[in-house]
């Protein structure tokens, strides 16, 4: 999730189109959020780890 919202948030900020760069900086706070949530251990819906 986190590559996908830094190839979204490039994308959108070479080809100027605002929403591609929006979509790509929720993606990339998201997915740092199950990333920082998963490596203490704190169970997420039932899953030890993100993946």
């Amino acid at each position: 999730m986190i590559i996908l919202g830094v190839v979204l948030l490039l994308i959108g900020l070479f080809a100027e189109i605002g929403i591609l760069t929006t979509i790509g900086i929720i993606l990339l706070v998201v997915g740092a959020v199950l990333y920082v949530l998963g490596a203490v251990g704190r169970p997420l819906a039932g899953r030890r780890h993100y993946w």
